[in-house]
């Protein structure tokens, strides 16, 4: 199954474009441009992407789980007792 690249809606690209800016004026005292701003998110989607996206998938998995779980739990809380008769 092929994963298509992570697109970010412009509002967000730009929030995150401002953040990596102000990241390098206050760490690092150096001003970068938009178009530089813009290609370290790409890289860093490109790059890093992968990584946070299977940890959320992981994070989703045992999510899941823990709830199949409890639903498990609660199927057999439902299980009727036969009664015994003599």
């Amino acid at each position: 199954m092929s994963i298509t690249p992570l697109k970010l809606p412009r509002e967000q690209r730009e929030q995150i474009i401002a953040l990596i800016q102000e990241y390098f004026e206050m760490e690092r005292g150096e001003q970068i441009g938009d178009l530089a701003a813009d290609g370290m998110l790409d890289f860093f989607l490109k790059q890093i992407g992968p990584y946070v996206y299977n940890q959320a998938l992981g994070d989703c998995r045992q999510l899941v789980n823990e709830k199949m779980a409890s639903l498990e739990e609660d199927i057999y809380a439902l299980e009727l007792k036969p009664k015994r008769t003599r």
